[in-house]
């Protein structure tokens, strides 16, 4: 018997960022407004199928913080598993370095 997969929860934070880059991506990438949408469906599909898929984030101070690299729009989800749900945690784009303060 398998398990059903656990809900994903958008943090506020999370949630802020991913709207603050949509919004940007839809101004300054017109051939593909529609990329974060559609990497974010993706990876919240992949996440709720195999939700440890992601590298262990060593920067983070919170345990058990996972990431997964979003290549076709180079952002990393920030992410961590709870006993009931995948807590997104902060969407962070990598040219910007160390990553967000978890």
């Amino acid at each position: 018997m398998t398990s059903a997969p656990l809900p994903i929860v958008v943090t506020s934070r999370a949630a802020g960022e991913i709207d603050e880059a949509s919004t940007w991506w839809v101004r300054n990438r017109p051939a593909a407004p529609g990329a974060i949408h559609e990497e974010l469906t993706r990876a919240f599909a992949l996440l709720a199928a195999q939700s440890r898929i992601g590298a262990t984030a060593r920067n983070a101070s919170l345990p058990g913080v996972r990431r997964i690299h979003l290549d076709r729009v180079r952002y990393h989800v920030y992410y961590r598993v709870t006993p009931a749900a995948i807590e997104v945690l902060a969407f962070w784009h990598s040219s910007r370095g160390r990553g967000p303060a978890l």
